[in-house]
Order: C-alpha cells, then sequence, then structure tokens
C-alpha cells in the first residue's frame, strides 16, 4: 500500500509539474526538444515570455530564472525586465539563479549555487556569486575524463539509486573515501 500511495504521489507531482510548464510555454516560454528540467523550479511566471531554453539542456533543482526585477518600484516606480536565453546544450546547476538580461552561450555549464548576473560566453564553464568564467567547457571535460581513468574505478547504471544493495553502497563508500568517484 505505501508503494502505491509513493508512486502515486510521484505520479500526481510530474502531472502537476507538466501542467505548470505548458501553462509556462502557453503564455510565452520558449523551450526547445529534449530539455530535461530535474524536480522542483522557478521560471519568472510573469515574464516567461522573456525566457528561451535551446535544445538538449538540463535544468537542475531549484534553478531560479527570474526576467524582472523589481527591487527599485518603490524608489523610482520603475521594475527592470530583459531577456533570459539559454541556448543549447547547456547544463544549468542546482540552486542556480538567473537574473535579467542574460545568455548562456551554448555548451556552457553553470556550477550550483551560482548567480548569473552577466552573460556568459559559449563553450564555457562558470561558478560563483556572481558567477564568473572558470575555464572552457573543452578543458573542464578533458579534466574530468583524465581524472576518470585515473581513478580506480567507474561505476555503471547498476550502481544508480534505483538499484543500490548494502554491497553497492559500501563500494560506493569505499571509492569517495580519499576523493571523489564517478558514475555513469
Amino acid at each position: 500500500m505505501l508503494n502505491f500511495i509513493k508512486r502515486l504521489y510521484y505520479f500526481l507531482k510530474k502531472c502537476k509539474k507538466g501542467k505548470y510548464i505548458d501553462n509556462l510555454v502557453h503564455n510565452g516560454l520558449k523551450l526547445g526538444k529534449n530539455v530535461f528540467i530535474v524536480d522542483t523550479f522557478f521560471f519568472d511566471p510573469s515574464h516567461c515570455y522573456l525566457i528561451s531554453i535551446g535544445d538538449n539542456c538540463t535544468i537542475c533543482p531549484n534553478v531560479r530564472l527570474i526576467a524582472h526585477d523589481a527591487s527599485t518600484f518603490n524608489f523610482s516606480g520603475y521594475t527592470k525586465f530583459g531577456r533570459i536565453d539559454i541556448r543549447e546544450n547547456c547544463f544549468i546547476g542546482d540552486s542556480t539563479i538567473i537574473l535579467p538580461n542574460v545568455t548562456i552561450g551554448s555548451n556552457s555549464i553553470i556550477g550550483a549555487g551560482s548567480v548569473v548576473t552577466k552573460s556568459i560566453q559559449p563553450n564555457t564553464v562558470a561558478a560563483g556569486n556572481p558567477a564568473k568564467p572558470i575555464c572552457s567547457t573543452d578543458a573542464y571535460l578533458l579534466k574530468i575524463k583524465g581524472l576518470a581513468e585515473k581513478n580506480k574505478k567507474v561505476f555503471g547504471e547498476d550502481y544508480s539509486i534505483k538499484n543500490l544493495d548494502d554491497k553497492k553502497r559500501m563500494e560506493l563508500l569505499a571509492a569517495v573515501e580519499n576523493g571523489i568517484g564517478f558514475i555513469c
């Protein structure tokens, strides 16, 4: 019975998320193909027509796309607003905030917890508050590939959360005893 309730809960949550996204698209959000939006997010509903997300992007949990800034309204009577354009093949890390008038160039990675206040060039890894370029995407991926090849073991899909048992969990914990591990 408990498994049924869990499945029903996640099914309803997925339906609600789909309906919310459909409403944003209806109101002008431009959403490319194969966009993976993980869990919770906030895409400025009153200004969603200013937001576009290209093909093959991943938007991690708790990402906030805020296309307006009302901080000056009480003082000046004006609210600023601007486009947010996330180009194709981007990865936007967990809890990132992207503010108005920002373009994230194609093939870019934005690190978790970043606050993006200025545009990021294509093929760039950027992170921080405010987000700043760190290196090229190619250089970062080459570094990660080298670390993975040098590492003790790269774990396969059979080590994903849905397939874990105590033995596999212990293997994963051992793999990160002195650093980072890798899983496909």
